[in-house]
């Protein structure tokens, strides 16, 4: 089979959408029968090993309804005594490589998730999607072309991520900045400033990272850090071009310089539950809306956005996809012995919300596993692009809701309304606490120009609730409950939290706090009045 470089360069775009994008064109049962195959195909797999008898429970189903039927739910507990140490012997296939977790989740302190050969190449073409669909602006459009500068955003190996770029990498069509060999050798710090050294003297096109990576780089150039290396460039007449033009542009508009004064990017993609929250600040940094895709690092890719930059469409290829209603989860996570009701995708329903369980295809480990994320099924097609796929849009963590019986709140709605009162700040954390009467602390971070005090930010936060809830505003006006508390940290908090946690010899996964519920220990150290304000990013 042809690479993506391959293909290109013979002239056969057309094949290269197809073999990359073509699923957006599958009707519902074209769609479910691709399911419903490759799941047999993984059942043969899973009744061959010890993993698979042990998670099946000795079950040995022969058809989609058994499998559903006699096969159990799924956490990480199941595969405890296989994963963490890695026994390749016990899985359906030998994996060509493993990936880890970047963080807390089920009582572990990281996941290592096996990934097999034919799913690290079947990745290449779902990752080549999201750049194609990144770049596009009409169905067949292939604008990537050999040779487009790729600015190294992402965690290195063992992370998800940085597996993708590897995968991108070998199909040959981009130029890593930095190369890729010395990428996943530096800190981030130091890959961020030599791409963008790279990408003053010869471009970026395209970048995949973190949203909230965006915005932090984003913010440094509008507060200067950008420009900190100014002397040592000016030195160098290859980058002085782009950036004379970047200062000129910036200095007209009468703002601080941002990345897209430097770069027009043909596309960007984005990870992490806070795309939504953060898109139109991406967009006034970058220049262009990012890219949505949700997945894990048990699942791989399971949807992505298209060129309408909307909801987000299924892949049908890497998991085989179920669907909890979100009534049913407090039910299972509270016994794991009851049966909880799974829809497949041709069976949801729009406006519902659904705990995401996933089966790997290909070999992979994971079956009828609870990842754990809710998910909102927004339409049962794109009507806009003529897609007969259900559309989805991530909603929560299962895990993550602070309830208060009549009014409630996830990561996702927090965030939202932190950033809808338009306060600079570094980062938050929040919890429920009880004293006189329950309520949801926010602790925050303000930027360094930030000179808005405790009370003008709860106010500003409140507001936002009170618009986005009805609920919400009906405790305060009817019933003159009041919530909200908000504390702000000392400058410097989270920095002084990271720095903390690597003098303890804390591994990367455990740098930072849990946004949603931090320990009290986590809010002792965030609260110390000693810590310092830190630059982490200098470009």
């Amino acid at each position: 089979m042809l690479s993506a470089l391959e293909l290109l360069r013979a002239g056969r775009s057309e094949e290269l959408w197809l073999k990359c994008c073509g699923f957006i064109d599958l009707r519902m049962e074209q769609f479910m029968t691709i399911q419903r195959r490759l799941l047999l195909e993984q059942l043969e797999l899973l009744k061959r090993c010890d993993l698979g008898a042990a998670v099946m429970r000795g079950a040995k189903p022969g058809s989609v309804d058994e499998f559903r039927e006699l096969v159990p739910l799924t956490t990480y507990a199941d595969y405890a005594p296989y994963l963490p140490e890695r026994m390749e012997d016990a899985l359906p296939v030998k994996p060509l490589l493993w990936q880890r977790t970047s963080g807390r989740s089920s009582g572990y302190s990281f996941k290592w998730v096996p990934v097999p050969e034919r799913v690290y190449w079947e990745l290449g073409d779902a990752f080549l999607g999201l750049l194609l669909f990144a770049s596009c602006e009409k169905r067949g459009d292939v604008l990537l072309e050999e040779g487009d500068k790729f600015l190294y955003g992402l965690a290195p190996p063992p992370y998800a991520s940085g597996c993708w770029g590897r995968r991108a990498n070998e199909e040959g069509i981009f130029e890593f900045l930095p190369p890729i060999d010395r990428a996943e050798q530096m800190v981030f710090q130091e890959r961020i400033e030599e791409g963008f050294r790279m990408g003053l003297a010869g471009g970026i096109d395209v970048m995949a990272a973190i949203s909230s990576m965006l915005v932090t780089i984003g913010n440094r150039f509008a507060e200067g850090g950008g420009l900190s290396r100014l002397p040592a460039m000016l030195r160098k007449p290859e980058l002085l071009p782009r950036l004379a033009k970047g200062v000129l542009k910036s200095k007209l508009a009468r703002r601080p310089m941002l990345p897209r004064d430097l770069w027009t990017l043909k596309g960007l993609v984005s990870t992490g539950t806070d795309s939504v929250v953060y898109r139109e600040r991406i967009k006034e940094m970058w220049g262009r809306y990012p890219l949505d895709v949700y997945g894990a690092t048990e699942s791989v890719i399971v949807a992505m956005q298209t060129w309408d930059y909307g909801a987000m469409t299924f892949v049908p290829n890497l998991n085989f996809l179920e669907f909890m209603p979100e009534s049913e989860y407090p039910k299972w996570s509270q016994d794991r012995s009851y049966r909880a009701r799974t829809l497949l995708l041709d069976e949801v329903i729009p406006f519902e919300r659904y705990v995401v369980v996933i089966t790997n295809f290909l070999g992979g480990a994971f079956t009828r596993y609870v990842l754990g994320d809710i998910v909102e099924i927004t339409s049962l097609r794109n009507h806009n692009l003529n897609i007969d796929i259900p559309q989805m849009e991530f909603y929560s963590r299962a895990d993550d809701v602070i309830d208060f019986t009549y009014a409630s709140f996830t990561e996702k709605t927090i965030w939202q309304a932190i950033e809808g009162t338009g306060i600079r700040y570094v980062d938050w954390v929040a919890r429920k606490e009880i004293g006189e009467g329950p309520v949801l602390h926010v602790y925050v971070e303000l930027a360094a120009n930030g000179l808005t005090g405790q009370e003008d930010v709860r106010k500003a936060v409140d507001g936002q609730f009170k618009a986005a809830s009805d609920e919400y505003a009906h405790l305060g006006g009817e019933f003159g409950m009041d919530l909200l508390k908000v504390t702000l940290l000392p400058r410097g908090a989270f920095e002084g939290y990271i720095a903390d946690r690597q003098a303890a010899g804390a591994d990367l996964a455990h740098l930072k706090p849990p946004r949603i519920n931090p320990s009290d220990e986590a809010l002792r150290i965030l609260l110390k009045s000693d810590a310092k304000d830190r630059i982490a990013v200098r470009i």
